[in-house]
């Protein structure tokens, strides 16, 4: 039985979403995206709960990922695959920015306490869980041609028109071990939800994948490298003026568009890049960051429920690369 499908849309098409969430995009920094859409991850840790089930497409954001931050993170996901005796891991030969990857299929959400117990899932899965809610994931596909796009903040519903076209450009993606959640009740796509699970631990007995001295070491630099983002920003946004987007994807230097981005965003962490203060408002989620723009195209504030994701000609580009490939 799919998953994630039916009402949530996350089956084949896309369908209705949960609540005002038709095709839900969220941005997630390099290699974290990159890993999340090849199998690799399977948790999106987020300090807050996810409002959804069902196909999420993921797209990277503007920042050029470091060369040590991309070895630590594969170095980290090495380890804890060979935890469950798997050694041979092909990642990503590029980390591309600004660009719609592609989806994944969240099937639920449950706190980190929970899945590091959970002897259901292998060991490798719940040493992914490092932050305060974890979103679990399966399926995953990839653009056969990613589309350059920016992002916003929180989840936010791709535009009608790079959706249509997004969906005919997917390919299957079979992770190194592909995980399949078991949810408490198959009617009930939310039932796997924070505290669901909980109830069948037990404090004394609950289940600790037995740490290497390179896995801790592992662990503790993925840590590391999550928490990066903020403070270099911060850092950044405070001494660096705008400089144009051509010099920032060409140079990999941030621009004023990727600061706003990498501002935006939650830090990354070990699950994924969420560690941000608080929830973001509805508001927040289906509004672009830069209303502005889509003022000045003489948007009104229904057409702001479905966000601008490229401009016209980034989108007729990508077609046309679908239509050759």
């Amino acid at each position: 039985m799919r998953r994630g499908g039916g009402a949530g849309g996350g089956g084949g098409g896309g369908g209705r979403g949960y609540g005002n969430y038709t095709n839900p995009c969220l941005t997630m920094h390099q290699p974290w995206a990159s890993l999340l859409v090849y199998g690799i991850k399977r948790i999106e840790g987020r300090s807050w709960t996810t409002p959804i089930r069902g196909r999420l497409w993921i797209h990277a954001a503007s920042k050029v990922p470091e060369e040590d931050t991309i070895k630590t993170m594969e170095d980290f996901y090495r380890e804890i695959y060979a935890v469950n005796g798997i050694t041979d891991l092909k990642f990503p030969e590029h980390y591309p920015v600004s660009r719609l990857l592609g989806c994944v299929e969240v099937v639920g959400c449950v706190k980190c306490e929970e899945l590091a117990s959970w002897e259901a899932v292998p060991e490798g899965v719940r040493l992914e869980g490092q932050t305060d809610f974890c979103w679990l994931c399966e399926q995953p596909q990839k653009l056969l041609v990613p589309f350059e796009m920016r992002g916003y903040q929180g989840v936010y519903n791709l535009e009608r028109k790079i959706h249509e076209a997004a969906i005919r450009g997917l390919v299957p993606v079979k992770g190194p071990m592909p995980v399949k959640f078991p949810l408490p009740n198959p009617q009930d796509p939310f039932s796997l939800k924070p505290g669901s699970i909980s109830v069948g631990f037990s404090d004394n007995k609950a289940s600790v994948v037995e740490k290497s001295e390179g896995l801790s070491a592992a662990i503790a630099g993925a840590r590391a490298a999550a928490t990066q983002f903020n403070k270099k920003d911060q850092n950044l946004l405070s001494n660096t003026t705008t400089n144009s987007y051509s010099n920032s994807t060409s140079s990999g230097r941030p621009d004023s568009k990727s600061l706003e981005e990498d501002k935006m965003l939650e830090s990354c962490s070990v699950g994924g890049s969420g560690e941000e203060a608080s929830v973001p408002s509805k508001t927040e989620q289906l509004n672009p960051i830069q209303c502005e723009e889509s003022s000045s195209r003489g948007q009104t504030r229904e057409d702001l429920k479905q966000i601008p994701g490229a401009s016209a000609k980034i989108f007729a580009a990508a077609v046309r690369g679908l239509k050759q490939s």
